[in-house]
């Protein structure tokens, strides 16, 4: 409760500086759903991009579903995403990733939530393979996840496993990284649910989040909705899982 309390009354209390641009931010009101560490100008730059809703790619106006999506539309209802993976998003996920910077995952879901239109029973995320995890100590979707299931007051629970180790996607193009995705996942507990969103930091071609949906919908889950950190096209290589 206090700590609710803080999180919305702390903008009025004292001053911050925004983690992008580092100015002082203007106070707000407590009811205002900007992230209290970043300002006005520097959010608007990061989500400013027209998207499609469906897949989540840059568009030339935003729209529910673009060409692309109507003529092969992916599995999953929506995506939703912050922006780009470009600074300083890419700064704050490499951090969280590599630089074990924990607290990049409450700042970056912050970002997200005012972009999320939530309608889901559970939250879910993408996993890591044993070695992985072991090796970093953590899986950084799961920190995401967890801060959004607490923003949404959303269960959250890890469904998935992964069954092998893959190769890194970076660098692959769309057919090696579906490829080498194939047969790496399965359901360790079916959802008993309809409504389903995975969570994870950086989406390239969706590959990884088109076999984690089939599982789910193939489990009889109705819809699943997609949040991430950053949409980017294939082109971009992003940080691997």
């Amino acid at each position: 409760m206090l700590a609710q309390w803080w999180q919305k009354n702390r903008q009025r209390l004292i001053v911050h500086t925004c983690q992008v641009c580092h100015q002082p931010i203007e106070p707000r009101e407590a009811n205002n759903e900007m992230p209290w560490h970043v300002c006005k100008a520097c959010y608007a730059q990061i989500t400013e991009t027209s998207r499609c809703r469906r897949c989540g790619l840059p568009s030339v106006k935003s729209v529910e579903q673009c060409g692309e999506c109507l003529q092969t539309p992916p599995l999953w209802r929506a995506l939703y995403c912050v922006g780009d993976y470009q600074p300083p998003l890419s700064s704050c996920i490499h951090g969280l990733k590599h630089g074990r910077q924990i607290q990049q995952a409450r700042w970056l879901v912050d970002w997200l939530m005012p972009q999320v239109d939530a309608d889901c029973q559970l939250i879910t995320w993408v996993p890591l393979h044993w070695r992985r995890q072991l090796w970093r100590g953590f899986n950084q979707s799961e920190w995401l996840a967890r801060y959004v299931a607490q923003s949404l007051n959303v269960p959250c629970k890890g469904v998935f496993r992964r069954t092998r180790s893959t190769l890194a996607q970076q660098g692959l193009n769309r057919r090696q990284r579906q490829m080498n995705m194939r047969d790496a996942f399965e359901l360790k507990t079916p959802p008993e649910v309809e409504r389903v969103a995975i969570v994870d930091d950086v989406v390239t071609t969706g590959s990884t989040v088109h076999h984690l949906c089939k599982l789910l919908l193939d489990a009889g889950v109705k819809s699943v909705d997609i949040y991430c950190i950053c949409r980017t096209p294939d082109l971009i290589h992003t940080a691997s899982k």
